[in-house]
């Protein structure tokens, strides 16, 4: 059975499993590696780091390209019970690549309730016991997908079998879906046990509503911390709407002699609703940046001087929209 955990950082996959992603500097982050079998050997060393450090969440989705395949091959590989880590996976996006990094289209969406049976049936094959949770993935403020009833009933008669239903949100209604996933019932009981949202020192509006969910019961979990790379030591963009506030970012930094990614990451951690926080780490490099954020002090002062550095929400997902894959 599905059970939250709390106060933890987790390890998603979506910059692992497939040789093409918007994160900033992906290809240079994978070395040009991108033979499969390379990319799952480079995979088992991150989720080596990551388990090596204490990390005990790792989300995947079926649109990651291999990244079930990665992940289940390491843990039969390392030979970890099913009661020592929680996977969690996604639904609703199909894999259209072909393992190029110049595909024309990277992905369908589809949350059709005939996707689900079929893209879970997929995920148990790979993953098998190890699947804690299942979530739709990205659900937006304007869409129906909460509303297709069928569906609905579907994700509950899942639940049944012991795997958790959650979803995640994307885009600047997040909190529309994040709402209106709170008022899903069958039979008394809360279809949603967790929702995932993007909350960022660039983007924080969905916070209102992850503290409603939180204090409801549910398990929140926090993506793009690091908005796909935009909030780095090392970007150099000159994106008018982030390079201002990177700028800014990168001094408050340096005056707490800190990286701004310590800063995201401790941003997103010292969230009184925030379950877990996940990691998007291409490299070990990475897992090991990120834990530097752990015991990182981001008291009260600090939050008054970063949140200036937000942007609206409309324009964050405009300039989102735009991220091109490498």
């Amino acid at each position: 059975m599905f059970k939250p955990m709390r106060a933890q950082l987790g390890l998603g996959m979506a910059a692992l499993g497939r040789p093409g992603y918007v994160t900033l500097d992906h290809a240079r982050d994978l070395g040009g590696e991108y033979d499969p079998s390379a990319m799952e050997s480079h995979a088992h060393e991150v989720l080596d780091a990551a388990y090596e450090s204490g990390i005990r969440y790792v989300d995947a989705a079926r649109s990651y390209g291999k990244a079930e395949d990665f992940v289940a091959s390491w843990l039969k590989a390392r030979k970890i019970e099913p009661g020592e880590i929680t996977i969690a996976s996604k639904w609703g996006y199909t894999y259209t690549a072909g393992w190029s990094t110049s595909a024309a289209q990277h992905e369908v969406k589809d949350h059709s309730r005939s996707t689900f049976e079929r893209q879970l049936a997929e995920s148990t094959e790979r993953l098998g016991e190890y699947l804690s949770l299942y979530q739709i993935h990205s659900v937006t403020g304007d869409g129906k997908t909460l509303d297709d009833a069928p569906l609905i009933d579907a994700i509950a008669e899942m639940k049944e079998s012991g795997i958790g239903a959650g979803l995640t949100v994307s885009g600047a209604g997040q909190y529309i879906a994040i709402r209106k996933s709170l008022d899903c019932y069958r039979d008394g009981v809360r279809v949603f046990d967790s929702v995932q949202a993007t909350w960022n020192l660039f983007e924080r509006a969905a916070g209102s509503a992850l503290s409603d969910a939180h204090a409801v019961g549910m398990q929140v979990v926090v993506k793009e911390v690091l908005a796909n790379g935009r909030l780095t030591h090392a970007n150099q963009s000159a994106d008018e709407l982030f390079a201002p506030r990177l700028l800014r970012l990168r001094e408050i930094a340096q005056s707490r002699g800190t990286t701004i990614e310590t800063l995201a990451f401790a941003g997103a951690l010292s969230r009184p609703w925030a379950d877990v926080v996940l990691s998007g780490a291409a490299t070990v490099g990475h897992i090991e940046s990120t834990l530097g954020a752990v015991n990182f002090d981001f008291d009260d002062e600090l939050e008054d001087r970063v949140r200036a550095c937000s942007v609206a929400s409309t324009e964050y997902w405009r300039a989102r929209s735009s991220f091109g894959w490498n």
